[in-house]
């Protein structure tokens, strides 16, 4: 009788998880594809964006830029009772750092923090770039709107904390408009500085780089499918994990791949209609974002982009030749597209938020057995429902096998051989969410 109730209750756990949030239905709803046209125009009406542009004229430049982008911040958090902790982020970068710095310059960030209530300092980010330029890079004054490029991820940060403001989450999240992202990446590293001096725990950076764009410049017209860029695993692995990886695998599961996973299965389960596409690289071919310095660092980070680019609207003068229109101009923005992937990273920021932490010090072991074994330390949380195991094929992108194990802190996978799959294990919370999966770092042989 005992066992029966035992299994009941196993099975009634296991059905409330697998249940979606209305709330996150709710937050795709909410995001506005005419909030974003209206911010992308007005990120584009200032003329350049250029990190090195006018910083004193108030209708030009990236210093009106980012004032704006505050004040924007500033609005939302007025409209939440002041929830959002709005400022900027800032480091000096001279002359000479590189080819595309031909003067001294103030790299400023902005950065709006929506506190969670019980994880205050754990952070799952989305970042847009402030700043924008031509074919020069170093050309800081001719017009340069960059609406797609960057005004889009922009665009989405803010519509995004719109939107998220309105709700409370156990961990933080954090909007912030980076600048310097052309000229070298500079905010990024200088965020991930100053996450690092702060002690931020981040669970990952969501970096939005052109996400407004559905016809490429091989003709493609496409407005579902998305890219999700991730490295394998972190630059800052030891050579001891290294040698590991030989022996145990884990060549594509890095704290980076497994937040593109969970990005990948949030929406697939709540935006069905979505097409992500995983891609197994930390950027576009010899390319790079401002995810990077936050790999950098050590922390979780990816690139959310749209699928198909045109070149002649990236990084080009506004001319006409040959009869194709270059430049970076709103005309080529879709906005109701540029609002599908701002509403993909709200509830893939809103779930992580919502859910416990990831498991620690999991261990796993069933070396030459029928069965493959779990050990790890619990997350110390009442509204932790318990733990779920996911395993995949070798050769499999997506966790594709799954069993909810309870609350426990080690468990036994009967008739799953340890050699033919890759395991890891997410924590659920009893309103469903779950952490992003954790991969074992350790080896037991009892």
């Amino acid at each position: 009788m005992k066992t029966f109730f035992t299994s009941a209750l196993l099975l009634l756990s296991t059905i409330l998880i697998a249940q979606t949030d209305q709330r996150i239905y709710n937050i795709i709803d909410a995001v506005s594809a005419e909030r974003i046209e209206k911010d992308i125009k007005t990120l584009a009406d200032f003329g350049t964006r250029h990190t090195l542009s006018d910083t004193v004229s108030k209708t030009r430049g990236i210093g009106a830029a980012r004032r704006w982008i505050k004040s924007e911040f500033d609005k939302i958090s007025a409209n939440c009772n002041n929830c959002l902790e709005v400022f900027y982020q800032k480091d000096l970068v001279k002359k000479g750092a590189n080819q595309r710095i031909v003067k001294d310059v103030w790299v400023v960030n902005v950065v709006a923090i929506q506190r969670g209530t019980k994880y205050p300092n754990r952070f799952i980010i989305m970042s847009g770039d402030i700043d924008s330029r031509i074919t020069d890079p170093t050309n800081y004054t001719d017009d340069s709107p960059g609406a797609n490029d960057n005004a889009s991820g922009m665009a989405g940060a803010i519509e995004a904390a719109r939107v998220l403001s309105k709700y409370q989450f156990e961990s933080s999240i954090i909007y912030v408009g980076l600048s310097g992202e052309e000229q070298g990446l500079f905010g990024g590293q200088g965020l991930a500085k100053y996450a690092k001096e702060n002690n931020w725990n981040i669970i990952g950076v969501m970096n939005n780089d052109m996400i407004g764009n559905i016809k490429g410049v091989d003709g493609v017209i496409d407005n579902r499918t998305f890219r999700i860029f991730s490295e394998p695993v972190p630059p800052t692995e030891t050579d001891s994990q290294r040698r590991g990886r030989r022996f145990y695998g884990g060549e594509v599961d890095g704290i980076s791949r497994q937040l593109a996973r969970y990005v990948h299965k949030t929406t697939k389960t709540y935006m069905p209609e979505m097409n992500p596409m995983l891609v197994y690289r930390l950027d576009r071919f010899g390319r790079g974002g401002h995810h990077r310095p936050f790999n950098d660092a050590g922390f979780a980070g990816i690139r959310i982009m749209e699928a198909h680019e045109n070149y002649t609207q990236q990084h080009q003068d506004i001319r006409e030749e040959n009869g194709i229109k270059y430049g970076d101009v709103v005309e080529h923005v879709n906005f109701d597209y540029a609002a599908k992937l701002t509403a993909v990273n709200a509830i893939n920021m809103a779930s992580i938020a919502w859910a416990p932490p990831t498991v620690t010090e999991l261990e796993i072991g069933g070396i030459v057995e029928p069965s493959a074994k779990f050990r790890w330390k619990k997350v110390k949380d009442q509204n932790i429902a318990g733990y779920k195991i996911y395993w995949r094929d070798t050769t499999s992108p997506t966790w594709d096998h799954s069993r909810f194990v309870g609350d426990v802190n080690n468990f036994v996978l009967k008739g799953i051989v340890i050699d033919n799959y890759l395991f890891g294990i997410a924590t659920v919370s009893k309103n469903g969410h779950e952490s992003p999966v954790a991969f074992p770092t350790g080896i037991f042989r009892k």
